[in-house]
């Protein structure tokens, strides 16, 4: 096991694993920038380093100053945690070569997962199913090119082949858009990617965005931790999550994480992971593999009782896992409320100091955050303050164990979008189970 680790990250999964750390009596070092110099995370370490100013640019996308804070420190390991440099295949590599052991899967795996269409191609080989649509890149002929729509059906979507985080994409109704779509698709792509590749997907109506999370050691020994429902979304980003999914039968389940498994091993997977799907009419499409642990990830632990942060260190000190498949027990029912300083209704960033600042408790109330009373929430970095969640025997009590930490949650100085998690936990559809991805946009035009 490692002495020492060194943390590449900020904000509330910075102290997500060096609590994990602690538990395994490893040493961290927290990097920072100026603007989080006043961070918990930082001072409860047992080592920081400031590696530059509040632009990531400048500091957490500095891979020359954060492997230049590993040496110094002498970590043995860097955890990149999620975002920033976590599925940066080129840092990876660079980890490697200056010698310390990388938190995550190797670097040509991050690299065949990364690029949507070499991921897609992997997947069918693995018998993983795909959403229909282009063998791969589109090409610069648009008479294919519209012979490829055609087969598919309309609507379809144009995505980047190198995108994320919900940019890159562009839905098409009707032929006659199609060709200026790829256009304009295309020199997005170039210019927030460095790619201008783009491929072709049949665009699913009303889909549910349900994952797999899924860990997987050096020695071929593969688990999935159930799935996750992460439907609740705004510009496709996630708002609210919970395991297992609603409605979702236990054999599908079963049958579709057996077959990420087994896509895992193929591929020689290593570390935690996670396949995420578009399903709709009881059919799974998948749509990307996420390399990294995932915001989402405290609901699979609390419905299993395994720490993913810790596997992953586990995993990357050459241990197997300790357990398999048919000992892994799901139990219970949790929910996941992203807490973002930003207003409720309008979504624009609230950063500022947060004067009073009280967290929920009693059963089944879990809180991961990083902010405090007085805590300077920077304007520089992702609006996300913490992440509430609660766990019940059933659904139901997971939804009323939420309503109350809600109105028990304080968090003043700066607004935050508290008041809409409220909202939602009382929302008929919501509370029925099963809502679709574009369900939340289109309550907030209402």
């Amino acid at each position: 096991m490692f002495e020492k680790i060194l943390i590449a990250n900020r904000g509330e999964i910075a102290l997500r694993i060096q609590r994990a750390c602690r538990e395994l009596g490893i040493r961290t070092v927290a990097i920072h920038s100026t603007a989080d110099a006043e961070a918990k995370y930082v001072k409860l370490a047992d080592e920081s380093v400031c590696i530059g100013p509040a632009p990531s640019a400048q500091s957490y996308l500095n891979i020359p100053a954060v492997i230049s804070a590993a040496e110094v420190t002498d970590a043995e390991a860097i955890h990149p945690g999620y975002g920033f440099l976590s599925e940066n295949a080129d840092f990876a590599e660079r980890v490697e070569q200056s010698g310390f052991v990388f938190i995550g899967p190797r670097p040509e795996t991050i690299r065949l997962m990364g690029d949507k269409v070499s991921a897609k191609e992997m997947m069918r080989k693995s018998g993983v199913p795909c959403v229909p649509g282009s063998d791969g890149a589109l090409g610069e002929e648009p008479v294919e090119n519209l012979r490829i729509a055609r087969s598919i059906g309309y609507p379809v979507i144009i995505k980047a082949a190198a995108g994320g985080g919900g940019r890159g994409m562009r839905i098409v109704h009707t032929e006659a858009t199609l060709l200026g779509a790829i256009s304009l698709t295309r020199a997005e792509a170039n210019a927030a990617f460095g790619s201008n590749q783009v491929y072709m997907e049949k665009f699913l109506e009303h889909p549910r965005h349900i994952e797999i999370q899924v860990l997987a050691d050096a020695h071929g020994n593969t688990v999935f931790l159930g799935e996750r429902d992460c439907s609740m979304q705004r510009r496709h980003q996630k708002v609210i999550e919970e395991a297992p999914a609603p409605g979702l039968p236990v054999k599908l389940r079963d049958r579709i994480g057996e077959r990420c498994a087994t896509a895992c091993r193929k591929i020689g997977y290593r570390g935690a992971g996670t396949f995420e799907f578009l399903y709709e009419n009881n059919e799974f499409y998948f749509i990307e593999m996420n390399t990294r642990v995932q915001v989402e990830h405290p609901v699979s632990e609390m419905i299993t009782g395994i720490d993913i942060v810790q596997e992953q260190i586990r995993i990357a000190a050459g241990e197997k896992l300790g357990y398999s498949q048919k000992q892994i027990q799901f139990r219970g029912h949790a929910i996941e409320c992203r807490i973002n300083a930003e207003d409720p209704y309008t979504f624009m960033p609230s950063p500022g100091r947060i004067t009073q600042y009280h967290t929920p408790g009693g059963p089944g109330i879990r809180v991961d955050s990083h902010v405090y009373q007085n805590y300077l929430v920077p304007p520089n970095y992702d609006s996300m303050v913490g992440k509430l969640i609660s766990y019940g025997n059933t659904r139901e009590q997971a939804i009323a164990r939420m309503r109350t930490a809600l109105s028990e949650m304080v968090i003043e100085g700066i607004r935050t979008n508290i008041p809409l998690h409220q909202e939602l936990m009382n929302d008929p559809n919501f509370v029925l189970g099963g809502t679709g991805i574009h369900y939340l946009e289109e309550k907030l035009k209402r």
